[in-house]
């Protein structure tokens, strides 16, 4: 292969990488902003409308505020890089046992796994024969981690 295709084929790789950073960073920074945005849509409609500086200060950064004061007055990387994941984790985990809990205690047990695997199991099993046949799996990767299965009931590439 010549040295321009090489040069030429990782620039190509390198714009690929960068641009999938870039549109990550964005759609992170838009949610960020609707976030703000309805911290301070919620606290103006507390007050009538219009807030003081004070308020829009609680409304902006009162979690990081409370992390700066529980650590402190200072907070470094780390320390912030564990509240930021022991968030994002909460965040998974409330999801989960939301979508598990049949109950609607709060709790997740064998029994709401069970109950949940019944139902899923249930909707691939198209024909109702209690097996899930592969032409019974969905196509274009619309279960799981959107993996096509081949012809021999492995995963292919990602979709």
């Amino acid at each position: 292969m010549r040295t321009t295709t090489k040069l030429a084929l990782a620039f190509v790789a390198l714009a690929g990488a960068v641009g999938t950073t870039a549109y990550a960073e964005n759609n992170a920074s838009e949610k960020m902003r609707e976030g703000t945005m309805m911290r301070l849509n919620r606290a103006m409609s507390d007050s009538n409308g219009t807030i003081s500086f004070d308020q829009f200060s609680d409304a902006m950064n009162a979690r990081l505020k409370k992390l700066v004061a529980d650590n402190g007055g200072k907070l470094t990387v780390a320390q912030l890089a564990d509240a930021l994941e022991k968030a994002r984790f909460e965040q998974m985990a409330k999801r989960i046992i939301a979508r598990y809990d049949t109950k609607g205690d709060g709790t997740l047990t064998s029994d709401d796994i069970t109950s949940r695997e019944k139902k899923v199991f249930a909707m691939l099993d198209r024909n109702n024969d209690g097996k899930i046949e592969k032409s019974e799996l969905p196509k274009g990767g619309r279960f799981g981690r959107h993996r096509q299965w081949d012809g021999d009931g492995n995963e292919g590439d990602m979709q």
